[in-house]
């Protein structure tokens, strides 16, 4: 079994992306307290994506983030995938490391998309055995993160808090709540964004993502382009309220605007948790 640790608080964070690499290392700013890096993008064998990883790491502490790792697919658990993602995180000595509750991808072919689960009894058994080898191969617990969801199954047979909590707790991982793919599943699929946050168990919410979106009218879809809107703001200060301090952060993808501008972001979520978090 992997090693436990007491749930930490790091503050507010950024996620990194090279647009910024070089405005991070000449002006070390203090408005960040860490990072989180998407695992993909330094599990290569050198070039400047590492130059600038190890550089900043010096100054910052980080997290890891995949896209890939696939947990819940039927496919076997691929090795080689963790072995690079344990030499990344011997290098850089990340508080903790994430991947989606999805699956993206079957008989090896990766879709390169965040697939939704059914939610039912099998999936939680399959998926929680999975987690198990994953952190018992990397000696350390994981967080999963609740997905932007746009069709759900007809086997479901729970909702999806309760689908992330059984699997959390039989798995004994930790869980990333991304609130605004909270507020889009809740939007597209017609929930009270309140019950979620009542339904998962707050000591096992170790992260919380931020970001933006794309509302079609009928459907919202989940792009990380764009500036949080007002709402979402509106349900992190209620997430806040709810499950007390957990480290937060803002996504940001598409449309990278200046570093300055995700930083008066970040202060925003700094200024609404403030009352909450005591920071």
């Amino acid at each position: 079994m992997p090693a436990h640790i007491e749930k930490p608080f790091l503050g507010f964070g950024l996620g990194l992306r090279s647009e910024h690499y070089q405005e991070v290392l000449e002006q070390q700013p203090k408005e960040i307290d860490w990072f989180e890096i998407i695992s993909e993008n330094y599990m290569i064998d050198g070039g400047k994506p590492l130059y600038f990883l190890d550089k900043i790491r010096q100054d910052y502490p980080m997290v890891m983030h995949g896209v890939s790792m696939s947990i819940g697919s039927t496919d076997p658990l691929n090795f080689d995938y963790l072995k690079q993602l344990k030499e990344l995180i011997d290098r850089v000595e990340p508080m903790w490391f994430s991947d989606h509750l999805c699956w993206t991808g079957v008989d090896h072919q990766n879709m390169h998309d965040l697939l939704p689960l059914p939610y039912t009894e099998a999936s939680v058994n399959h998926i929680a055995d999975r987690i198990s080898q994953v952190q018992d191969f990397l000696g350390r617990q994981m967080l999963i993160e609740n997905l932007s969801s746009y069709i759900t199954y007809t086997a479901d047979a729970m909702t999806e808090w309760d689908f992330i909590t059984a699997v959390s707790e039989k798995a004994d991982c930790n869980i990333l709540l991304d609130v605004n793919n909270i507020y889009v599943s809740s939007f597209n699929h017609h929930f009270d964004p309140m019950e979620y946050l009542r339904g998962v168990p707050a000591n096992r919410v170790w992260q919380h993502h931020l970001a933006g979106h794309q509302n079609t009218g009928n459907l919202i879809i989940d792009t990380h382009d764009e500036p949080i809107i007002d709402p979402v703001w509106e349900l992190y200060e209620k997430t806040a309220q709810q499950l007390g301090p957990v480290s937060t952060m803002i996504e940001r993808d598409g449309n990278i605007p200046p570093l300055s501008e995700v930083i008066d972001e970040l202060n925003q979520a700094r200024e609404i948790a403030k009352p909450y978090y005591g920071a």
